[in-house]
């Protein structure tokens, strides 16, 4: 069975949705300049709606460990994702698991696996020029696989209800990650490619 995570929400009516279509995790954008963040206040209320069922991750961008920290207990999260420049020795006590974004393409992948032993799951993610994340850009999928066979990887880059299962069935994740190939507007998800990108990742992941 692959994970499916339903990323850059903003909404709880979203939110819901993504939980409702069977998505095993839901991801938050904590950073401002991402036109999908989410302040800490509206994630809290956020998952306080949501409930004990609802597994989330806070996104975060080159934040204080500090930070990251308080807001995991703030807002019940159950892992922090850190997709900046961040030092991996001050995620050493992170009172939930963490999860570490790899920028993937043809030449490997930034930072090193290695370098973040703590990391439960790494999210091969697409490398950009600029931006952190939810470009629409594809991962190199067969760098994806070689790390995937290696360590837990959650695949992330440009993924839709579309190309899902090729993705699965090309390169073996522990799980999926999509955020704008399921959107009608950044930010805002699309309830039927929501459904439609979790239907066809069960359908592939089985």
């Amino acid at each position: 069975m692959v994970d499916i995570k339903i990323c850059g929400l903003t909404t709880l009516e979203d939110a819901q949705v993504a939980l409702d279509a069977g998505a095993d995790f839901l991801g938050f954008v904590l950073y401002p300049q991402s036109p999908r963040a989410v302040t800490c206040d509206t994630l809290a209320r956020i998952t306080s709606s949501l409930g004990k069922g609802a597994r989330c991750v806070g996104v975060f961008v080159n934040s204080m460990a500090a930070e990251v920290r308080q807001t995991a207990l703030d807002c019940g999260l159950a892992a922090v994702q850190i997709h900046g420049d961040e030092q991996a020795g001050d995620f050493l006590d992170m009172p939930v698991p963490v999860w570490r974004a790899l920028r993937v393409d043809a030449g490997g992948c930034r930072p090193e696996p290695a370098a973040w032993p703590m990391a439960v799951r790494y999210v091969a993610d697409a490398a950009v020029p600029s931006g952190y994340g939810g470009s629409g850009i594809k991962a190199d999928w067969e760098q994806a696989a070689t790390l995937a066979a290696q360590i837990p990887v959650m695949l992330a880059g440009g993924l839709t209800p579309a190309n899902v299962a090729a993705a699965i069935d090309q390169v073996h994740p522990l799980g999926v990650d999509v955020s704008s190939g399921v959107e009608c507007s950044p930010g805002r998800k699309s309830h039927a490619a929501v459904r439609a990108f979790v239907a066809a990742a069960r359908a592939a992941g089985q």
